[in-house]
């Protein structure tokens, strides 16, 4: 069983990820609201900020904030087909400023209705 986690800079595409993974068989996502450190410590002007002062022009200004969507599936072709589902949609996540997907192992889940 592994958690799927993907921070997802493009907001606008939430939905077709979030339909993406219904057809590939996700029965259930989690969606939270996020910001990276480094765009919060640039528009917050922290006195930290001052160190990625050189960096500012590679923050994404369009998409300070971004959302991260996770789920835990239990089969590894799931996962597969979901991390698939996912590049077809937002693409390879390659390039700056686009997000990042990343799995977790997941030992014990409570909670999670099981197929009959």
């Amino acid at each position: 069983m592994q958690a799927l986690f993907l921070i997802l800079n493009k907001t606008e595409q939430v939905e077709d990820v979030l339909n993406a993974l219904v057809k590939v068989g996700v029965k259930g996502a989690t969606i939270i609201d996020s910001q990276g450190m480094g765009s919060a410590m640039v528009s917050n002007n922290s006195d930290a900020a001052l160190m990625f002062g050189t960096f500012r022009k590679l923050f994404d200004r369009e998409h300070p904030y971004n959302k991260t969507i996770f789920t835990v599936i239990e089969t590894e072709e799931l996962l597969q087909s979901a991390v698939k589902a996912i590049q077809e949609t937002v693409g390879l996540l390659d390039q700056p400023n686009e997000g990042l997907m990343f799995t977790v192992p997941v030992g014990n889940v409570y909670g999670m209705a099981k197929d009959k």
